[in-house]
C-alpha cells in the first residue's frame, strides 16, 4: 500500500485542528480537495480513519494509529532529505581555521559574519587552538588558516603575514585603583585582587608560561571562560584584569594601564596552511584571508595600540 506524503500532512493537520477545514487551510487546499484526499486516504486504508461530527472530526482507533506512524515516517523523511542535502550545500570540504582565544573574540567572529554572507556555498569550520598546535596542524595540512602569535610562530616555516596588534594590558574600573597610572608591572598587578580566565584558556596559560616558577602569588576572585564577562567584572571594579587590548570596547568606561613586561607586547600573524595553492579551496581561502584581514584593520581597539594606550577609555557621553 502506498501512501503519499501530502496526504499525510493533510490528515495530521486536520487530526490537530479536529477540522478538515481547518487542516485544508494549513495545507492550502480548498475543502472539496482536501475532503476527497481523505476519503482516498480511508479507500486505500479500507477502514474509517475520522469521526465526523457536528463540532468537527476527531480520529478513530485506526487514525489514531494512522497519525502516530505518519508523524514517524514524516520525521525520517525530513532527516532523509537534509542528510542528502548536506551534499550538495557545499561543493567542497568546509574551510579549517584555527585561533586563540584573544583572536576568537572578536577578530575572527567579525571576520565570518561577512564571509560567510558573501560565499553562501562555502562553510567554515573554526576551532579555539593554542599557537603551537595551530602550527602543527597547518604544517601538517590539517587546517588552511590560522591565527597565532608571534612570538610562538616564528621560523615555524610557514607562510605568515601581520595582522594586528594583540598586546596585553591591565583594566580596572573608572576612578578606581588605576586612576592617574599609565603603566604597571605585573608584580604590581598582583598585589591587588584580580579576575581572570580559566585555568585552561590560553590567555592564561601564555601569562603562567611567561611568568616562570617566580611568579608572585595571585588572588583570582573569581576565574570565568569569556572575555566579555571578563572586562565586565573588571569594569564592575571586582578586580583588575589583564587581557589583550582588542578585547576592550571603546565605548566601556574603564581605566586602562599599559602591562610593562616583553611578552605583553604580543601580535596577531596569519598563518597559511601548506596545502596546494591549485587545491579546490585555495580561492575560498584566499577569500577567507582577506576577510580576516578587513576584520582587524576595522577594530578601533587596535587603533588604540598606536594611539594613547593608557588612561581611561571614552564613556559614550565623553
Amino acid at each position: 500500500m502506498r501512501y503519499d506524503l501530502d496526504d499525510l500532512r493533510l490528515f495530521l493537520h486536520i487530526v490537530a485542528e479536529g477540522s478538515i477545514t481547518a487542516g485544508a487551510r494549513r495545507m492550502h487546499l480548498s475543502l472539496p480537495s482536501a475532503s476527497a484526499r481523505v476519503r482516498a486516504l480511508e479507500g486505500h486504508a479500507g477502514v474509517a480513519l475520522l469521526v465526523r461530527g457536528r463540532r468537527g472530526v476527531r480520529p478513530t482507533p485506526a487514525g489514531t494509529t494512522l497519525a502516530r506512524h505518519a508523524r514517524d515516517v514524516l520525521a525520517q523523511t525530513a532527516r532523509l532529505e537534509g542528510a542528502v542535502a548536506s551534499y550538495t550545500r557545499s561543493p567542497t570540504a568546509p574551510l579549517i581555521l584555527l585561533g586563540g582565544g584573544s583572536a576568537m573574540h572578536r577578530l575572527v567572529p567579525r571576520a565570518l559574519v561577512s564571509f560567510l554572507r558573501a560565499h553562501p556555498d562555502v562553510d567554515v569550520t573554526v576551532s579555539e587552538s593554542r599557537t603551537p598546535r595551530t602550527v602543527r596542524m597547518l604544517a601538517d595540512g590539517e587546517a588552511d588558516l590560522g591565527v597565532v602569535l608571534d612570538g610562538e610562530a616564528r621560523d615555524c616555516g610557514l607562510r605568515l603575514e601581520p595582522l594586528g596588534d594583540d598586546s596585553l594590558v591591565v583594566i580596572g574600573q573608572a576612578g578606581g585603583i588605576l586612576a592617574g597610572r599609565t603603566a604597571l608591572t605585573y608584580d604590581e598587578v598582583a598585589e591587588h585582587p584580580l579576575v581572570g580566565l580559566d585555568a585552561d584558556s590560553s590567555l592564561r596559560r601564555w601569562i603562567e608560561k611567561h611568568l616562570g616558577p617566580h611568579a608572585p602569588v595571585v588572588r583570582y576572585r573569581t576565574t570565568v571562560a569569556n572575555l566579555n564577562v571578563l572586562v565586565a567584572l573588571a569594569g564592575a571594579g571586582v578586580g583588575l584584569a589583564v587581557v589583550p587590548r582588542r578585547a576592550i570596547d571603546l565605548h566601556q568606561p574603564l581605566d586602562v594601564c599599559e602591562l610593562q613586561a616583553p611578552w605583553a607586547r604580543r601580535h596577531h600573524l596569519l598563518a597559511w596552511g601548506v596545502k596546494d595553492r591549485a587545491s579546490p579551496t585555495a580561492t575560498a581561502t584566499a577569500a577567507l584571508a582577506e576577510h580576516l584581514r578587513q576584520a582587524a584593520l576595522s577594530d578601533p581597539s587596535s587603533r588604540s595600540a598606536h594611539g594613547d594606550p593608557a588612561g581611561r577609555l571614552p564613556s559614550p557621553g565623553d
